[in-house]
C-alpha cells in the first residue's frame, strides 16, 4: 500500500491528522505500507526520523517551498485567475508529482490511499494502480457554510469564489479515483449527487481508548472546556459565537463558572475573550488532563465538514457534551441520549446550565458516552479501512484519470447501527 498525505503527519494534533495516523498504524501492522509525507518549509530531520521510526518505509519530501503568511497570501493573490482553488493548489509540487508518476509507472503497489483533497494535487491524470480518496470531509461544504455565515463582504465574496472552485474541483476528484472512503453517512449521501454512491464506503471516526478513558476522579468545579486547533476558522467562529451570545447567560445562571478554550495557536479574535472567567491555554502537552477537569465539553461549531474527533474523545473520558447539530454531524450520537445538540444560543446556555447544576442528570450523559465511545476503538476502525482496500485492490483500474483543472492535478459506523 502507498499512503500520500501533504503536510506532516507528526505530531498528530488536528483531526485529520489523528485520524489518518491512527488508520495508517494499524494497516501498517498488516500490509506493507509505505508512508509518503511531504511538506513545505527546511528539511525537518527530526520529524522525517520520526516518522520513519513509526512506519520504517516512509519517505519524506520537504518541498522547500516557503511557509510564510505573507508568500501565501501573495500566492492567493496570484491563483485567483485560475480555476483550481487556492486551498489545494498550493500543495502542488512537481518533485512530489514526478514521484508519484514513477510509481504509477512501474505499479509498484496493489492500491495507492490519497490523504484528501490537497494529495490530489500531485497524482497523475492516468490511475494505473486501484486508488482510494481518503474524504475527512466534504470540503465544498464548508466553504459553503463560510460563505453562509460570513458578514464581511469582503471575505464573503473571498469565500464564494472558492466555494464554487472548490466544488468543480470536488467532482472531478470523487468522480475519478476508484473509489471514495467518508467518515461519515451525511458526507456519503453529498456526495452522491457526483458519482454512484456504490463507488464510496462509509469508515467512521474512531477513538485511541488506551489514552482517553473514565478516570476515578469526578469534575467538582463547574469548568466548561472547548477542545480544538484556534488557527483553523471553524473553531474561530465557535468560540467567537460562544463567548459572545452563549457565555454570558451560562454565567448568569451559575456566576461561579469558568470556561478554558484549549488549543494550539490562538490569534488576537480569542485571545481578546480571556479574562476572570474565561481561560485561553495555547498549545497544552496533552489536552487530556482539561478534559478531565471538565464538566461539560462543549463543541459550538457553526462551520465544518467531516465528523469531529474532539467529541468521541471527551465520551471515552466520560464527559458531558453539548454540541451544535454541525459540531456532532455525521456520529452516531443520540440527542437526549448520549449528547446534547443545541442550534439556538439560548438552548445551548440552558443546556449547559442545566447540566452543571444538575449533577445527577449529567452522570446519566457521562454513563451514556462511555458506552457509546468503548464502541469505537481505532483498531475495529482500522479493521473496516483495510477491508475497503482490499476490496478495491481486487478489482481492475479504470482507465481513466483524474482532470484537474489547468493540469494541475458501506462500513459499519459505531454505536447502535454498527452493532
Amino acid at each position: 500500500m502507498l499512503w500520500v498525505k501533504a503536510n506532516k503527519l507528526l505530531p498528530p494534533h488536528s483531526g485529520g491528522d489523528i485520524r489518518s495516523y491512527n488508520i495508517a498504524r494499524c494497516l501498517a501492522m498488516r500490509h506493507e505500507l509505505t508512508f509518503l509525507s511531504y511538506y513545505d518549509g527546511d528539511v525537518d530531520l527530526a520529524y522525517e526520523q520520526a516518522l520513519q521510526e513509526e512506519f520504517p518505509r516512509a519517505v519524506c519530501v520537504c518541498t522547500g517551498k516557503s511557509a510564510r503568511i505573507f508568500n501565501r497570501g501573495l500566492e492567493y493573490v496570484l491563483s485567483l485567475p485560475g480555476d483550481a482553488p487556492y486551498a489545494v493548489r498550493r500543495f502542488a509540487s512537481a518533485v512530489v508529482r514526478e514521484k508519484i508518476a514513477h510509481w504509477y509507472g512501474r505499479s509498484s503497489f496493489d492500491v495507492v490511499i490519497c490523504d484528501f483533497l490537497d494529495a490530489a494535487v500531485n497524482f497523475p491524470r492516468k490511475l494505473t494502480i486501484p486508488s482510494v480518496l481518503f474524504q475527512h470531509n466534504v470540503e465544498s461544504e464548508i466553504w459553503r457554510r463560510h460563505a453562509a455565515l460570513e458578514s464581511n463582504i469582503l471575505k464573503r465574496v473571498m469565500y464564494r469564489v472558492e466555494f464554487k472552485k472548490m466544488l468543480r474541483y470536488e467532482k472531478w476528484a470523487v468522480r475519478d479515483f476508484d473509489h471514495v472512503i467518508a467518515v461519515s453517512e451525511h458526507d456519503r449521501e453529498l456526495m452522491s449527487g457526483w458519482v454512484d454512491a456504490n463507488r464510496i464506503s462509509v469508515v467512521p471516526t474512531g477513538v485511541d481508548l488506551q489514552n482517553f478513558h473514565p478516570v476515578a476522579q469526578l469534575a467538582s468545579k463547574p469548568l466548561v472546556v472547548f477542545v480544538g486547533a484556534m488557527d483553523w476558522e471553524p473553531n474561530i467562529d465557535a468560540v467567537e459565537y460562544f463567548c459572545d451570545r452563549v457565555w454570558p447567560k451560562i454565567e448568569k445562571g451559575v456566576p461561579c463558572a469558568r470556561f478554558r478554550i484549549v488549543g494550539r495557536n490562538p490569534g488576537r479574535r480569542v485571545q481578546k475573550f480571556a479574562s476572570d472567567s474565561i481561560e485561553v491555554t495555547g498549545s497544552v502537552p496533552s489536552v487530556q488532563s482539561h478534559l478531565q477537569e471538565a464538566a461539560v465539553v462543549v463543541v459550538p461549531l457553526r462551520i465544518g465538514g467531516g465528523t469531529r474527533l474532539k467529541i468521541y474523545e471527551a465520551m471515552a473520558m466520560g464527559k458531558a457534551v453539548v454540541s451544535t447539530s454541525i459540531g456532532a454531524e455525521g456520529l452516531d450520537v443520540h440527542d437526549g441520549r448520549d449528547i446534547v445538540l443545541a442550534d439556538q444560543a439560548d438552548a445551548f446556555a440552558q443546556a449547559v446550565t442545566i447540566l452543571l447544576q444538575e449533577d445527577q442528570l449529567r452522570g446519566k450523559y457521562e454513563r451514556a458516552a462511555i458506552n457509546l465511545a468503548r464502541q469505537c476503538d481505532w483498531p475495529e476502525i482500522g479493521k473496516k479501512f483495510a477491508d475497503v482496500l482490499e476490496a478495491v485492490a481486487s478489482t481492475s483500474v479504470k482507465a481513466t484519470g483524474i482532470r484537474v483543472p489547468e493540469a494541475v492535478p458501506v462500513a459499519d459506523g459505531c454505536g447502535e447501527r454498527g452493532r
